[in-house]
């Protein structure tokens, strides 16, 4: 804690963003979350993570952004060799082992963000985050349940999804509904609007964490003043 139509076929699927350190995001209408990832995914493109760090292993990681009326839709595709993952419960130190994170600040008057981390075996960390000069804790949510929760689910590829298990990689998604933001400003977006914002991943096999970062940081994953911007189509 502390991813010329005849021509186009012929290019690589994974688009960095439209320019430095902003993405655009397209809204849809809201979609299922689930292991057969929706069609509705069809309308983003795959938007790479690179890899900051080499502790001996290198992996591909990719993610995609929509957004909807009643909240904001991530996916992820991690190429990996081992699942370094034993927490078997919500809001455990997932970041300790591999994960994927997503940091949404919202609102540029306030040092105040929202954190989100799914593991491989599909435990979650949803946290708000005051940082006032580095110092920084997470809150978990309150009153957790029914259209305050997220939705979440995650896949495995050549293997089984067990702690230890060899695989060839893992997917992530996640849909964070606006209401688990309140009260957050600048919350929901429309036509226009802009988040910071920041993703990454953290990959354990070479027993160091090994770091993908959407926008370099300087420091830790909290450095949100480097966080990239999301632009609300």
């Amino acid at each position: 804690m502390k991813l010329l139509y005849p021509l186009l076929l012929l290019m690589p699927l994974v688009a960095t963003a439209q320019t430095p350190g902003s993405l655009t995001i397209k809204k849809v209408a809201d979609f299922d979350v689930k292991e057969t990832p929706d069609k509705t995914w069809d309308a983003a493109s795959w938007v790479e993570i690179p890899q900051r760090s080499d502790n001996g292993v290198t992996y591909n990681t990719k993610a995609k952004v929509l957004y909807s009326e009643t909240g904001i839709y991530f996916l992820f595709h991690c190429e990996d060799n081992k699942l370094t993952a034993t927490m078997t419960q919500d809001f455990d130190d997932l970041f300790k082992e591999d994960v994927v994170e997503v940091f949404l600040w919202t609102d540029e008057k306030s040092p105040i963000y929202f954190e989100y981390e799914l593991s491989p075996l599909n435990y979650e960390l949803p946290i708000l985050v005051p940082n006032y000069g580095g110092k920084f804790l997470g809150w978990r949510p309150w009153h957790y349940f029914n259209e305050r929760r997220t939705k979440h689910v995650t896949t495995v590829e050549g293997g089984p999804k067990r702690s230890g298990a060899d695989i060839k990689a893992w997917t992530a998604q996640f849909f964070i509904p606006y209401v688990l933001l309140n009260p957050l400003q600048n919350v929901p977006p429309t036509s226009g609007t802009k988040w910071r914002a920041n993703m990454y991943r953290l990959d354990y096999d070479s027993g160091k964490a090994t770091r993908w970062e959407w926008q370099p940081i300087r420091t830790n994953f909290h450095d949100y003043e480097r966080y990239g911007t999301f632009v609300f189509e």
